[in-house]
């Protein structure tokens, strides 16, 4: 998995491409989380558009994302997932834990609300 980072006004967007496999994925994340929560950085978006492929280890990075970031008063929304990955988030029922938008913008614009 590849991670870059810009920020739309205060909420950062996590642009994340390839696959979500575990093991060094799970670090990747994790270490940027806790970066941005050093930074005082708490509303995040990770865009999953160009993600190919995630397996039981890849949710267990997100719902790991999803909980560092709730533990620190913040969150983690997801935006552009595609139907592959909607339809794993379906099938677990993480799609009941997770916020999901259709574009960056509308989930940026759900922390205004």
């Amino acid at each position: 998995m590849k991670l870059s980072e810009t920020t739309i006004g205060d909420v950062v967007v996590l642009e994340m491409s390839g696959k979500i496999m575990g093991g060094p994925d799970a670090t990747i994340l994790n270490d940027k989380l806790h970066e941005l929560i050093e930074q005082g950085k708490h509303k995040t978006v990770a865009n999953l558009a160009r993600i190919d492929w995630m397996n039981s280890s890849g949710l267990g990075i997100l719902i790991g994302g999803l909980t560092t970031m709730r533990n620190h008063n913040g969150d983690l929304k997801l935006a552009q997932v595609t139907e592959r990955i909607r339809s794993l988030l379906k099938i677990t029922r993480l799609h009941n834990i997770f916020e999901m938008y259709d574009t960056v913008e509308e989930a940026v614009a759900s922390y205004e609300k």
